[in-house]
């Protein structure tokens, strides 16, 4: 596995990525006759949880079987600005043709890594842990997630088939969130935990007395949750979600909510900054 995927599976996603950019090659690189050897070196421009070098080296390799790199710096490790993260060396061509393929998902997933990290940290001491959602690029779930790991997060489902979450548009069909349950308790079989979303208390207590062993309380106050914790039945997990911010955390988590689920974590995370240096190599 290679930052989360199978190395077939992250090769057919990185050559479909350097196509995309460059379906009939590098128009500027060939028109000025670029060519020779040239070495890159990934500089960090930010305090960041590293995170993706694998797969950045990867797109080179495949622009040129005969560009190698390293990495400098751990994944989940802190990389410091003007910290060195990585080398790759091979074809100038194929440098300049991979470079901004492998820094644009590099850069994204050093920023999932990094504000992963953060929220982790602010819950940190609590009892209660963060967690992903679903919302991620198409595509790239596994990546993303991986990133999350990276940065000391959990991942939720990693998809539909993954779990059972009666969602607010399931109860919406069904008619009732206590309804909703009795259907999917009874269908799940003894190994799959029910988890449903309530708005509110009163969804909640409905919930619970059907039988959910998850209930996500979503888009609630902090009074409203601390209440859920207060009454919950035993055994039964608390998830939080809606209007997380990183200000938000610790108070959320002292409500004693289990879980803590933030799509900010992959929708929202800022793209941290690094730079590839370029140079040729005189032979």
């Amino acid at each position: 596995m290679v930052c989360g995927l199978s190395r077939d599976a992250l090769d057919e996603l990185l050559r479909g990525a350097l196509r995309e950019d460059a379906p009939y090659g590098d128009r500027t690189t060939e028109l000025l006759g670029i060519a020779g050897h040239g070495r890159g070196v990934l500089v960090a421009k930010q305090v960041l949880v590293t995170c993706g070098v694998p797969a950045f080296l990867r797109a080179f390799e495949l622009a040129d079987p005969s560009c190698s790199g390293q990495a400098l710096v751990a994944e989940g490790a802190i990389a410091e600005p003007g910290a060195a993260v990585a080398r790759v060396e091979g074809p100038l061509p194929a440098l300049l043709l991979a470079e901004r393929t492998a820094l644009n998902l590099l850069q994204r997933l050093c920023g999932i890594a990094t504000l992963s990290r953060r929220a982790a940290e602010a819950v940190a001491g609590t009892g209660c842990q963060i967690c992903d959602t679903r919302k991620t690029v198409p595509g790239l779930r596994a990546l993303e997630k991986y990133a999350v790991r990276t940065g000391g997060a959990l991942n939720h489902r990693m998809g539909l088939s993954d779990g059972v979450l009666v969602k607010d548009n399931h109860i919406a069909a069904v008619g009732a969130v206590g309804e909703a349950v009795h259907r999917a308790r009874a269908a799940a079989g003894a190994l799959w935990r029910v988890e449903v979303e309530v708005k509110n208390l009163a969804e909640f207590r409905e919930a619970a007395a059907a039988g959910a062993e998850v209930i996500l309380l979503d888009n609630m106050s902090d009074e409203e949750m601390a209440a859920a914790a207060r009454e919950r039945p035993q055994g039964v997990l608390l998830e939080a979600s809606g209007n997380m911010t990183l200000e938000r955390l610790p108070r959320a988590a002292e409500t004693g909510v289990d879980l803590i689920s933030m799509g900010a974590l992959t929708h929202s995370a800022k793209a941290c900054d690094l730079s590839l240096e370029i140079e040729p190599v005189l032979t």
